[in-house]
């Protein structure tokens, strides 16, 4: 059960997806944040582990960027699975120890193909905070556009009051996709195509395959190789047209465990506002479920 807050102020929306050098010249309240995690995948088929980047932040990342542990603060530690949504005012706790208040600009970013940055992005949006933007490209962009790197870790933020007002609308559970698995609505997963068709016998999930009804955007394949940077607008309508995202009444994305989920999401708001849930238990939590179908091929 989640309890709703209500906000004290009404701000103005800030643009969704950020070039490196409007990030640079950005001032006032905003807070930077550095979302990278990685995954490690064991080659048998067991659960994946979850590594929180902090080291190679502490490495290298924008100057006064803050390192957000998706793994740990941001999520439920007492879910069932990995990055398990949190409750409000777990969120707003964490939320407002990284210096985040009401009227703050995020900016978010990773090193590791942007997702992690969406899922922040999604985060804030769910309990209610839309002025957050993500750093196109990541860290990678940012080094290319001759920005300066830090090294040293920020002092700790002010006490900071955070605001939740958690947006059903945003979040997809497992009782809300099997209904639109079988009824009118878009269902999309943001895996790759192989894992979405249940080709291999290898899989982190505890059974192979994907949610029936469900239609395949690959995340990756919303990213511009070369630039590491999301794709240009017309390319990126070209990559949603047809799958529903842009202009279903119901649309809800998924994946492994609620994170590459996101990237279309955002792509699908930063082109038309289109709200598009995330379904957060994903495949990690369908798959567990003997009762809930699952397609092949």
């Amino acid at each position: 059960m989640y309890i709703h807050m209500l906000a004290s102020a009404v701000v103005t929306p800030v643009t969704p997806l950020l070039d490196p050098d409007t990030v640079a010249a950005l001032s006032g309240d905003v807070v930077i944040l550095d979302a990278t995690t990685h995954l490690a995948t064991p080659a048998d088929g067991m659960p994946y582990t979850v590594h929180p980047d902090h080291e190679g932040f502490l490495a290298g990342h924008v100057p006064g960027a803050r390192f957000a542990d998706l793994a740990s603060d941001l999520s439920d530690p007492a879910g069932r699975f990995a990055f398990t949504l949190p409750s409000s005012e777990a969120f707003a706790a964490a939320a407002g120890a990284l210096g985040i208040g009401d009227g703050t600009h995020v900016v978010v970013y990773d090193n590791a193909g942007m997702v992690w940055a969406t899922r922040v992005w999604w985060l804030l949006r769910v309990f209610g905070h839309d002025r957050v933007s993500v750093l196109d490209g990541g860290l990678r962009a940012w080094r290319e556009a001759g920005h300066p790197i830090e090294t040293d870790e920020a002092a700790a933020p002010p006490a900071t009051t955070f605001t939740a007002r958690f947006r059903r609308e945003l979040v997809a559970d497992k009782i809300d996709v099997a209904a639109l698995s079988s009824s009118a609505g878009t269902l999309v997963c943001a895996l790759d195509a192989a894992t979405f068709r249940g080709e291999s016998e290898v899989t982190p999930y505890s059974r192979r395959g994907r949610i029936p009804g469900s239609s395949n955007v690959p995340h990756f394949r919303l990213i511009d190789r070369a630039s590491g940077k999301l794709l240009d607008r017309d390319r990126l309508a070209e990559k949603l047209q047809g799958s529903g995202l842009l202009d279903a009444d119901r649309a809800v994305t998924y994946c492994g465990g609620g994170i590459a989920a996101t990237l279309p999401a955002f792509a699908a708001y930063l082109l038309t506002g289109a709200e598009v849930a995330v379904y957060d238990g994903s495949l990690s939590e369908w798959t567990a479920d003997p009762e809930m179908p699952l397609e092949v091929g």
